[in-house]
């Protein structure tokens, strides 16, 4: 006598696991967009430090973040000419900003609107980041100041 599995039984176990993944493949796709939040955390973290060396030289912050008379600053990640590492985009939303010199546009391509509620002048400054992490449309922005306030503006998590 041959033992073996039924079509029934196998169609049983197929069922299990699809109804297993249908549960863990969004939890899945939660704990990547909080894992791109930690490198929020890191690259302004690392704005704020040059902003405060800047000051510290210049007696003024500067909205400039890379090129002449700015901070020498980029998100880690960025490649000049090419696709960044990095998801978010950084920076500050001022009049005529521009990629690459006020701002940085992350993989997840938000745009520099979505950095309203940034500003820079002689003595404060708040900088900001913006991605749709979890692909819903909704943008999750943060945003650090010169006290180094890290802040989650709005969660696109949820």
């Amino acid at each position: 006598m041959r033992k073996a599995f039924t079509l029934i039984e196998l169609m049983i176990v197929v069922a299990i696991i699809v109804f297993l993944a249908i549960i863990a493949v969004p939890h899945l796709f939660n704990y990547k967009a909080k894992a791109h939040q930690a490198e929020v955390a890191m690259n302004l973290a690392s704005l704020h430090t040059a902003q405060q060396a800047y000051f510290a030289q210049h007696g003024r912050y500067a909205s400039v973040l890379n090129g002449e008379n700015g901070l020498g600053w980029k998100p880690s990640g960025y490649k000049e000419g090419g696709e960044s590492s990095f998801y978010y985009t950084y920076g500050f939303n001022v009049p005529g900003a521009q990629e690459g010199v006020h701002y940085f546009t992350g993989k997840l391509k938000a745009p520099k609107d979505a950095l309203n509620g940034t500003h820079v002048t002689e003595q404060s400054f708040t900088a900001g980041a913006a991605a749709d992490v979890a692909g819903k449309g909704k943008m999750d922005v943060w945003t650090i100041s010169e006290a180094r306030d890290l802040k989650q503006v709005q969660n696109g998590l949820e």
